[in-house]
């Protein structure tokens, strides 16, 4: 998984604007309407849209011009009603349409990924750092270094990791893999001189790599993944993995000692390993990087590759999911599923 640091990884809003004038809101004509018919029956026409206090005390002077100063004016009757029609909206009704404003989207972030937003920050981080620096040099790698040694570096790296499979097997209390895991390192570190030719897989052996580990076996007793992440250096992973991966990563430096526990070795070791799993994936890269969402797209990729391993686990097989690293997705009968990525070249 640790090459996936220098991955890229590879799932809407539209409002609606209503119209300047509301198809069930009247304008003035109906307004107007209202008012004559009530200042009709009180004397003068009075417009309700112009309708002031000034302008009636002026209308007033004019129909009376001989009354005292002292007398009352007639009483005038103020166009409340059509003001009250026009300030309240007709209502509305089933068959009615309204020009509602339509929000489409997301509230928050998807299911599993609670730090979406943290998280595609370092994925675009990442890219950047992947592209100004560790791209140029995986491709050096590829053409600077003959496939032979290029599989021969990705053998070792492996056989190195296969008593850890043997411990995760038997921890699933599948005896008879992890047998064949002990079997597998035994004859790549004699016949395959140090795991770097991978002679268990041919024959008359037909023992194939399987890879495993204690974040599978926590999958495998029904431990959900947890939160995802992308994270600096590591890559793409869940809580779940980045536990059972740091223990793993762990076992043979304290168990064996010298020099997989010296800095020397391991810093070294580390940096060529991401480096030949960049390499190995390049192409792959390159379409996760046309997604039109590379970081949702890379999420659902590893997500889901992750799902069908523990699947696997259980006898079961997971259609149409394309690995996203390693030699092949595995199921338990030890033939390669007809969906796995090209042979790593």
């Amino acid at each position: 998984m640790l090459f996936a640091a220098a991955v890229t990884g590879m799932m809407i809003v539209t409002p609606t604007s209503p119209g300047a004038s509301h198809p069930h809101f009247p304008a003035a004509p109906f307004m107007q309407t209202d008012a004559t018919d009530q200042a009709a029956a009180a004397g003068p026409v009075v417009q309700p849209s112009t309708v002031q206090a000034p302008a009636i005390q002026t209308s007033t002077a004019q129909t009376t011009p001989s009354t005292p100063p002292s007398a009352s004016p007639p009483p005038v009757t103020p166009p409340a009603q059509p003001a009250t029609v026009a300030a309240t909206p007709a209502p509305a009704s089933a068959d009615t349409p309204q020009n509602d404003i339509v929000v489409t989207g997301r509230d928050g972030p998807p299911p599993g990924d609670p730090l979406e937003r943290v998280n595609e920050k370092s994925f675009q981080a990442v890219q950047s750092v992947d592209k100004a620096v560790v791209e140029p040099i995986a491709k050096g790698y590829n053409k600077g270094l003959p496939r032979p040694v290029r599989k021969g570096l990705r053998n070792f790296f492996n056989n190195l990791g296969e008593p850890v499979v043997a411990v995760a097997y038997l921890a699933q209390f599948k005896p008879g893999k992890a047998f064949e895991t002990v079997g597998r390192f035994g004859l790549n570190t004699t016949l395959g001189m140090a795991g770097l030719f991978d002679v268990a897989k041919r024959k008359p052996f037909h023992l194939p790599y399987r890879p495993n580990g204690l974040a599978n076996t926590l999958g495998y007793y029904g431990v959900g993944p947890g939160p995802y992440m992308y994270l600096p250096i590591i890559g793409p992973t869940t809580l779940r993995d980045v536990i059972g991966d740091t223990v793993d990563n762990m076992i043979v430096p304290l168990a064996v000692g010298k020099p997989f526990n010296r800095p020397a070795y391991v810093i070294p070791s580390m940096i060529l390993q991401q480096v030949g799993e960049r390499a190995a994936f390049d192409e792959r890269i390159q379409e996760i990087r046309a997604e039109d969402r590379p970081y949702a797209a890379y999420r659902e990729l590893y997500l889901n590759q992750r799902k069908a391993e523990i699947e696997a686990l259980h006898g079961r097989v997971t259609p149409d999911v394309v690995p996203v690293y390693g030699p092949g997705l595995r199921v338990p009968d030890g033939k390669e599923d007809a969906t796995k990525a090209p042979e790593v070249q």
